[in-house]
């Protein structure tokens, strides 16, 4: 059985959750699938930060919930849905940490896309 124990982020774990001041898009297929002005980015240890989409800015009925799942001992249990226009590329290309924990409750109801498994994410500040 994995270990579940809640790790707090630390010295040697930094995590932080911030306001995206862009407005960001994630494409594929050609079709814009989430468009957001408030987004949030979560940079975590040496990981590349992760945009975090607000359920509401994508367009879920261009995602398929997959029976895909992982854990993170300083985040959760994530689940992932994957985009049927993007082939078999697409598969689980999304996640999302629906019952997170406390330290990162900010990305509740959110949504990140993996930027190798979509056409393009853009940040811009128009």
């Amino acid at each position: 059985m994995p270990d579940r124990t809640v790790k707090s982020p630390g010295p040697d774990h930094p995590l932080a959750i911030e306001p995206n001041p862009n407005r960001v898009t994630v494409s594929v297929g050609g079709k814009v699938i989430a468009e957001s002005r408030r987004a949030l980015t979560l940079r975590e240890a040496a990981y590349p930060a992760a945009v975090y989409f607000p359920r509401e800015d994508v367009d879920m009925t261009a995602l398929e919930r997959s029976g895909h799942a992982t854990y993170c001992p300083y985040k959760g249990d994530a689940s992932y849905y994957s985009i049927p226009a993007g082939g078999a590329r697409s598969e689980n290309a999304v996640w999302s940490y629906e019952a997170p924990y406390e330290a990162v409750a900010d990305i509740k109801d959110h949504l990140a896309f993996y930027p190798d498994r979509v056409d393009a994410i853009v940040e811009s500040d128009d």
